[in-house]
């Protein structure tokens, strides 16, 4: 039996939206050529892919022939690309972006060469988890934490960078002045999260950890927003990554944590089963990257690590002095 790949791309592209609709606007074609093409996938097969009942979804023989098909298709990107020297395309959805997790892809990238990537913006590590599964793309990148439904435990996960955390306030906080503060110094100050709380896995476990009683938490409306609020609360404070950019807002200060330093652990993940051809070399590149800018660097005592981090430890550990570091605009 011979697979049309322009009818398989049809049928992976439905079942990514389940909708008809706008699987053909990806495709950039009509909903009934569409419905044509799957129904010719499907006299092919000999078997319905879809209920369409109340709307459409996949049965049993498309819920088993799906994880195929999507590699069908990279297959046939791969030999396409054989034949060109194009190189195949990697896809990596990001996400905690109020922290910029594509600087450091971008440095990683650097030293790569003529990878093509095709970057996306996850909603959050759930999403992304979910499109890594599906095989909708073929890296993450950010924080991982355990999911409550388990499904972080089919993907695998390679730590390749450790980022100091600063604490931003604003010019009326009485510590503004500081040139360092430790964690504890915060616990009768307000923290002001970028979201909804039980979303923000690091700033839950720092706020429990230093005994930050005062939350305040809210819909995500951008990192300028979060700023604005913070520079008129004096009892506010945020955490954010010490290299990361921040808006230029008068009067903000960001001032480095010590006694002990949190640490914001960044994170590829893949989905094994599927690995993408060039994985190899995208490890070995941030790796690279890694060991000539120190991100992997954590002494136990002098740094802190939410206890989901550590495993992704295994060596990584530096007993070396720590950096000198603060993120932008310090006043």
């Amino acid at each position: 039996m011979d697979l049309d790949l322009t009818l398989v791309r049809a049928f992976v592209a439905t079942a990514g939206t389940l909708h008809f609709g706008r699987a053909a606007g990806e495709l950039g074609t009509s909903q009934q050529a569409l419905s044509k093409r799957i129904a010719r996938l499907e006299e092919t097969l000999g078997t319905r892919l879809f209920e369409r009942r109340g709307g459409i979804r996949l049965s049993a023989a498309g819920e088993r022939f799906l994880p195929a098909a999507r590699e069908a298709l990279a297959a046939g990107e791969r030999a396409v690309a054989a034949v060109t020297g194009a190189g195949p395309v990697v896809r990596i959805d990001t996400w905690g972006h109020l922290y910029a997790p594509m600087r450091t892809v971008a440095e990683a990238a650097a030293g790569l060469g003529g990878v093509r990537w095709e970057p996306g913006p996850g909603r959050d590590w759930p999403a992304v988890a979910g499109a890594l599964l599906r095989g909708d793309t073929d890296l993450g990148f950010g924080r991982v934490h355990p999911l409550p439904d388990g499904r972080d435990a089919r993907l695998t996960r390679r730590l390749v960078r450790l980022e100091p955390v600063d604490a931003v306030v604003g010019p009326a906080h009485p510590l503004a002045g500081a040139g360092a503060l430790r964690p504890a110094d915060l616990r009768d100050s307000v923290l002001w999260c970028p979201a909804e709380l039980d979303r923000l896995d690091f700033l839950r476990r720092f706020a429990d950890e230093f005994r930050i009683a005062r939350r305040h938490d809210g819909p995500n409306l951008g990192l300028d927003h979060l700023l604005r609020q913070l520079r008129t609360d004096p009892e506010g404070f945020t955490v954010f990554p010490a290299d990361a950019p921040l808006p230029d807002h008068a009067g903000l200060r960001c001032v480095p944590l010590v006694e002990p330093t949190p640490l914001y652990a960044w994170s590829l993940v893949w989905r094994e089963s599927s690995r993408h051809p060039l994985l190899g070399t995208l490890l070995r590149g941030f790796a690279e990257a890694g060991r000539a800018r120190r991100w992997l660097e954590y002494t136990p005592g002098r740094d802190w690590l939410p206890d989901p981090d550590l495993p992704g430890l295994a060596t990584r550990r530096d007993a070396g002095p720590a950096m000198t570091r603060g993120c932008t605009p310090r006043e």
